[in-house]
């Protein structure tokens, strides 16, 4: 039986690397691909954010390459599945990538190689699906539009630095 295909998804708020909901805290672990942005608006919702897609604003967070069954994780967190809540919706959008000189965060270890995370995960480690230089699709979550009425947006669409700035 051949593996299943893997995907990327980009995160922006409580799944990023450090926040409470962390990714790299669940199994199987993702694979780190990058920084990156998505045109949109990000607004406070008290504990969490909730992106709108769209605009002229950019949005910052995280791509990570992940399993399905980590995607079904995902799906369970962000109330989607098994019974969708109404709060997000599943969405697959073009994301742009940051140009960092290595693709790994600062803390993995350097000397690991893509080859060794294939053979822990024991999955095919895929290119990412790019639609043009520095671009690639992901699944994220988007919050319902009825959702965000009345609550602020955080300006920079940066989730981890406005809660970096309001710990000051």
């Amino acid at each position: 039986m051949s593996p299943q295909p893997l995907r990327h998804v980009f995160v922006y708020g409580t799944l990023r690397r450090g926040e409470e909901r962390d990714i790299n805290c669940l199994k199987p672990a993702p694979r780190w691909v990058g920084h990156a942005s998505v045109a949109g608006i990000l607004h406070h919702l008290g504990a969490y954010p909730g992106l709108v897609l769209g605009g002229q604003g950019l949005v910052r967070g995280e791509v990570y390459e992940i399993t399905p069954e980590l995607e079904r994780q995902l799906d369970e967190i962000e109330e989607v599945w098994p019974q969708q809540s109404g709060e997000y919706i599943r969405r697959e959008v073009l994301v742009a990538l940051d140009p960092p000189p290595d693709h790994r965060p600062p803390d993995e270890l350097a000397d690991q190689s893509s080859d060794q995370l294939a053979d822990q995960s024991g999955h095919h480690l895929s290119q990412p699906r790019q639609d043009g230089p520095g671009t690639v699709v992901c699944l994220l979550y988007e919050i319902a539009p009825g959702r965000i009425h009345g609550k602020p947006v955080i300006v920079g669409g940066d989730w981890t630095q406005a809660r970096a700035e309001r710990k000051r």
